[in-house]
């Protein structure tokens, strides 16, 4: 299928220089962490401004001209991978970021900035971006948002939702609008940001964002436990979060099995292999002098339920941490092929959750392997199934087990990295028919010629119209 509009003609909008029309480099057609799907970039469009952001969608609404957007391309629904009939819309030089500031605590980034960025300069005067991402280096605001991203520190701060105050935002029409305002309560009518957060970008560009920022802690401490099962592991945050109120902002659980895999890697180990469960606790404050005590003492008094433990006692220690559990994803990367799931199930049902996955598995595929962690503490695991076949033919067998069972246990098919096009099929296992109907009416209200990131989350008619999908249900 070709394009519906001249490359010269998006050459007059945003200068021949950001217009790629030829060897246009891979990062522009796969997600970071790879997919089964490899899209093909005919053109991809680097506007500098939200001016010239509106001005392509308007033009290619015009035209009736597909566009997806790409941020970092760090996630894992292929919601960002093109076609060769869409025009890719980069925010890769929407980089601005404005003075932070200090009496409002807010910044505002460009939709290009990446999160680490943005991070590393708030941290200069002793404020804290919350979000927190193993991808942070690539990851973009403008994805982040798009996402509603998570990461480590849910448990103690909330996903990106939370620190959004205001949105910038682009429309197929061409309007620039600046939704809602950056104070912490701004109750003026409808929050329409809200709109746009999450949405994976069905209904306009964000093009910046102004997000709300905490106070620096001077102090991170943490512990690296050993528990039984998920019960005691709830049972360790609960204490923990009594007896240090305010302070957990991190709470990782890894299953023996994914602990394993960093073995070959030479990483150092906090604990020894061959405990049920691991735990990575992280606690922020501002007592040098008094919190590393603090969460050793809260630790010793948690020993009935602690098969084994570590406490850090410097920094180094606690990066030794963080350094086991971010390279479980990498290493579990290489076991390929693999299918991965990033779902949520509430934490008192996912014990036995996982024991029916494995059992059910297990009927179709008798050797399969189910390697598990997550963020615990925000009921959020990554789950990823080796069947020990050497091809993913079976692929919606696989998925169509996964999500029914985590339906079943009240979960949800998407945790963290949205829907894209992998979960589009299965978007009914989690949302009613009349919710996603709803989604299918709010975007024909902003979109309706189904311009951008077409397909992605709700399929597009061939008519010009939604399609409700949603037939991939519990009981399809």
């Amino acid at each position: 299928m070709e394009l519906r509009v001249r490359v010269e003609d998006l050459v007059a909008l945003v200068g021949a220089e950001h217009v790629l029309t030829e060897d246009v480099p891979a990062r522009y057609t796969q997600d970071l962490w790879g997919s089964d799907r490899v899209g093909h970039a005919s053109v991809v469009v680097k506007p500098g401004t939200a001016a010239e952001v509106a001005a392509v969608l308007k033009h290619c609404n015009d035209h009736d001209q597909p566009v997806v957007v790409q941020g970092g391309m760090t996630g894992l629904v292929s919601g960002a991978v093109p076609g060769p009939e869409e025009v890719v819309l980069s925010t890769e030089r929407l980089t601005a970021v404005s003075p932070v500031d200090l009496a409002g605590r807010t910044v505002t980034a460009g939709a290009g900035a990446t999160l680490a960025e943005v991070q590393d300069l708030v941290a200069q005067h002793g404020l804290l971006l919350p979000i927190d991402l193993a991808s942070k280096g690539s990851a973009t605001i403008g994805g982040c948002v798009a996402t509603n991203a998570g990461g480590v520190n849910v448990v103690g701060f909330g996903m990106t939702r939370q620190h959004v105050r205001s949105l910038e935002v682009a429309l197929v029409d061409g309007q620039v609008l600046t939704l809602s305002t950056p104070l912490v309560k701004d109750n003026a009518g409808m929050d329409l940001k809200q709109l746009f957060i999450g949405s994976e970008g069905l209904l306009g560009v964000v093009t910046s964002a102004t997000l709300g920022l905490k106070p620096g802690s001077l102090t991170r401490t943490g512990a690296f436990c050993a528990v039984a099962d998920v019960d005691a592991a709830l049972t360790l945050l609960n204490t923990l979060q009594r007896k240090l109120p305010g302070a957990v902002t991190a709470f990782e659980v890894m299953w023996e099995d994914a602990y394993r895999t960093i073995e070959p890697s030479g990483i150092r180990l906090p604990l020894p292999f061959g405990h049920p469960l691991y735990v990575l606790v992280e606690c922020r404050g501002a007592d040098p002098e008094g919190d590393a005590e603090r969460l050793a003492s809260a630790v010793e008094g948690c020993a009935e339920v602690l098969l084994d433990a570590a406490v850090a006692t410097n920094a180094q220690e606690l990066a030794a941490f963080w350094a086991a559990r971010e390279r479980i994803p990498a290493e579990i990367l290489r076991m390929q092929p693999l299918f991965g799931f990033d779902v949520s199930v509430p934490a008192g049902s996912l014990e036995k959750c996982l024991d029916d996955m494995r059992t059910e598995l297990r009927r179709s595929w008798p050797a399969v392997k189910l390697l598990v962690f997550g963020h615990l503490g925000d009921d959020n695991v990554h789950i990823a199934v080796i069947t020990g076949e050497t091809t993913r033919e079976r692929k919606p067998e696989v998925e169509h087990i996964v999500y029914r069972l985590v339906t079943e246990s009240g979960g949800s098919i998407s945790a963290e990295h949205g829907v894209g096009f992998e979960k589009r099929s299965y978007l009914g296992y989690t949302r009613s028919a009349e919710e996603i109907a709803l989604m299918g009416r709010l975007k024909q209200l902003f979109d309706p010629r189904g311009v951008l990131n077409r397909d992605r989350m709700i399929p597009w008619g061939e008519r010009g119209t939604w399609q409700n999908e949603a037939s991939a249900s519990p009981q399809a």
